[in-house]
């Protein structure tokens, strides 16, 4: 199967994906709203209970719908990695998904576990660079340590998939070790995988300026009216950050601003979504392709675990799991 045909037999779990995270975007409108007709009702506070809403909102989106939606995320990898590996997929692939991802790992707290030890031991490493950096060249040194490290959480995210997927690959060892030797991977191919982001760097900001830029257009004809509303936000907010000097404080105090902020935020959020449920996928079926094809033949051994037990704590505790 070639990298567009598994996207398009996979694309059920993006679709799953897209519509939790809109009923996750609902939810929090939601909330938002009701929070400020009962705060105006009750108090006559209504940006407050706004406040309150989101926050609430907030919380239950990271608690039960991100979670929900992350369990789609780990059945599409693994059909994704099936369809690279053995070159055809059954006929039902969110249900035997499903299946493999509950035969992979025992619980889904299991997983959990697993993923935020693979993201730990990345994210650790990105800050090496950063310390590097500044031991470098001082306050230089640093900021181009913490650029290189901010473009490494992009690459990060990616890897962390790849590393999953690199787990559903090598079902006849124990989780914890095939991460290992995930994680491992990288570091000896990490020349030929670069190579990847290029393309992935490309296809996100033209995915941004479009997607971004058109809701953000979108979201503003349909909120900029409501000046009352604003006025009265802008107020509540000045009350309580008159001290504040940023630039983005000011925004927020400004009545005519604030639409646009509002605007911003709403297109940004929409463009995550779809980024990560339709244009990531596609991307990443080539990623972990190339990324399962370097260590095919060249799996990871004990000497590579070594060299990175020294550099990442995160990894030596997860190599004292093997």
């Amino acid at each position: 199967m070639n990298n567009k045909q598994i996207y398009k037999k996979t694309l059920v779990f993006s679709i799953k994906r897209a519509l939790w995270d809109i009923l996750s975007l609902v939810l929090l409108l939601g909330l938002g709203t009701l929070g400020y007709f009962i705060a105006d009702k009750t108090a006559q506070n209504g940006p407050i209970g706004l406040l309150i809403g989101i926050l609430i909102g907030i919380v239950v989106v990271i608690l039960i719908m991100r979670f929900i939606s992350y369990l789609l995320k780990a059945g599409q990898i693994a059909m994704m990695t099936r369809g690279i590996t053995e070159g055809s997929l059954p006929e039902n692939v969110y249900a035997e998904g499903k299946k493999e991802v509950k035969e992979r790992f025992a619980t889904v707290a299991v997983l959990f576990a697993l993923t935020g030890a693979i993201r730990a031991i990345f994210n650790q490493l990105g800050r090496g660079i950063t310390k590097v950096g500044e031991s470098l060249g001082g306050d230089t040194g640093g900021a181009i340590g913490g650029a290189v490290s901010s473009v490494l959480q992009t690459v990060v995210n990616y890897l962390c998939d790849c590393c999953l997927g690199w787990v559903f690959y090598r079902k006849e060892v124990k989780p914890a070790k095939a991460a290992c030797e995930g994680a491992a991977l990288y570091f000896k191919h990490g020349k030929t995988l670069f190579k990847n982001m290029g393309r992935v760097f490309g296809i996100g900001i033209v995915s941004f300026l479009a997607i971004g830029g058109a809701f953000t257009g979108i979201f503003y004809l349909i909120i900029s009216g409501h000046r009352e509303f604003y006025a009265q936000l802008a107020a509540e907010i000045a009350s309580h950050l008159s001290d504040s000097t940023s630039t983005f404080a000011q925004w927020l105090q400004d009545p005519n601003a604030l639409p646009i902020v509002f605007s911003v935020l709403g297109g940004i959020i929409i463009w995550s979504i779809l980024h990560s449920v339709f244009i990531k996928p596609y991307v990443l079926v080539g990623v972990l392709r190339n990324y399962i094809d370097s260590g095919k033949n060249d799996i990871p051994s004990e000497d590579s675990f070594a060299a990175l037990d020294a550099k990442s704590a995160k990894f030596r505790k997860l190599h004292k799991e093997i």
